[in-house]
C-alpha cells in the first residue's frame, strides 16, 4: 500500500468510528451512513488502482 492509500484507510475507519459514536450518542442519521458508504468505495477504488 501506499502512503495516500493508507492515509484514505485510516481516513475511512476514523470516519467509521465518529459517525458511530454520533448514532449511539444522537441517534442514527442515514446521510452520515451513505457518506461513509460513499467514502469506502472510493478508498477501496483507489487501492485497487494503486494495486494493478
Amino acid at each position: 500500500m501506499r502512503g495516500s492509500v493508507k492515509w484514505m484507510a485510516a481516513l475511512t475507519v476514523g470516519v467509521l468510528v465518529a459517525v458511530s459514536a454520533y448514532s449511539v450518542a444522537l441517534g442514527s442519521n442515514g446521510w452520515l451512513w451513505f457518506g461513509w458508504v460513499v467514502l469506502g468505495i472510493l478508498t477501496a477504488g483507489v487501492a485497487a488502482s494503486r494495486s494493478a
